[in-house]
């Protein structure tokens, strides 16, 4: 868990921040990859939908001096889910506390932290949708009463205690929104689902990280890379980085289009940004199962990989460029998937 104090407004945020990550992150890391977020959601690059909606809402609660409605937010990884709720508390003044759904196991987790937040604090919840059901049942009174209620002694002794909150925001991220229960999604006043971004708005967004990486960057190189991110701003700004270092060791320290060819080609990210991972599962279906259709549990068994990272980082790019389909029957490649390979059409196979 995580608590940030944002700075004052109209001061600058010098503070390293934490990050929730898989393995240790050192300072430097750290500091480089906050300073990358924008803070502000006229920084914000893309979703203009999402972001007029906030603006409003946001607008709207200072007015009124209250806080903003509960927030839930469903994108694949890297859309920009964490870095708006970093944004709302920035904008609405207050502070954030950041978890997630498979950090808290019962229902005192939760309890914990909820009685410590103050008026209009955030509290962001990644992977909500992996609450447990003990957990979730606890935030249906937070949320709509901003209360909670304590159960003391058992048996014909029990007896309640409702304990009042603050009024706080709860800012939901999800990359399945269909798993929540329907009770939990209906309580969120704001339900805002982020696109994948278009090649313009990447390049934008490789020009602002590659200003705050003090690293020079031409048209064509940040277009290149662009390209190459599967819509996804994270990858943008993994991709610059990697770029960065291959031009400051191998090249002349400009960012081109050549040398992003060059160091993405030793990243094994191809021209449509598809990694190792996505070949081999496209691959599979199409060597092993004829090019489908086929379950994702096989595919799964066959790769040797998780289902569920298969469904959540790889599928959903595959599906918005058209290289994989979903039928009733399962998963099928589609003919511009062979195409990209130089694999030749069976006739009669897109019929």
């Amino acid at each position: 868990m995580e608590r940030r104090n944002p700075p004052r407004r109209g001061t600058a945020d010098e503070s390293t921040g934490d990050i929730l990550s898989a393995g240790p992150v050192d300072v430097e890391e750290k500091s480089e990859f906050i300073s990358l977020r924008p803070k502000r959601l006229k920084e914000y690059v893309g979703q203009m939908k999402v972001v007029e909606t906030l603006k409003i809402a946001i607008e709207a609660a200072l007015k009124r001096k209250e806080p903003l409605d509960h927030v839930l937010f469903h994108a694949p990884p890297g859309l920009g889910k964490t870095t708006l709720a970093y944004i709302i508390a920035e904008e609405m003044g207050v502070n954030i506390t950041v978890t997630s759904g498979p950090a808290m196991e019962k229902g005192g987790d939760l309890l914990g932290i909820l009685t410590h937040l103050e008026e209009g604090d955030v509290l962001f919840i990644d992977e909500i949708h992996r609450l447990p059901r003990v957990v979730e049942e606890f935030l249906y009174p937070a949320m709509e009463d901003f209360a909670v209620d304590f159960i003391f002694d058992k048996g014909i002794h029990a007896r309640s205690h409702r304990y009042r909150l603050e009024r706080f925001v709860l800012v939901g991220a999800t990359t399945r929104a269909g798993s929540l229960s329907p009770p939990l999604r209906e309580r969120f006043g704001i339900f805002r689902t982020l696109d994948f971004y278009s090649e313009g708005d990447l390049t934008r967004i490789a020009k602002r990280s590659a200003a705050l990486l003090d690293v020079s960057i031409d048209d064509d190189g940040a277009l290149e890379i662009a390209c190459r991110s599967r819509g996804t701003p994270r990858i943008v700004n993994r991709l610059l980085k990697r770029v960065r270092d291959f031009a400051q060791v191998r090249g002349d320290g400009v960012i081109h289009k050549a040398a992003v060819q060059q160091a993405l080609e030793l990243e094994g990210v191809d021209k449509k940004g598809l990694t190792a991972l996505d070949r081999k599962f496209l691959k599979t279906i199409i060597e092993f199962y004829k090019g489908g259709p086929v379950g994702i549990e096989a595919i799964a068994a066959t790769l040797q990989e998780e289902s569920d990272t298969l469904v959540d980082v790889v599928e959903p790019y595959l599906l918005q460029i058209g290289f994989l389909t979903r039928t009733s029957s399962g998963r099928k490649v589609s003919e511009g998937a062979y195409r990209h390979f130089g694999l030749p059409v069976q006739p009669g196979l897109f019929k």
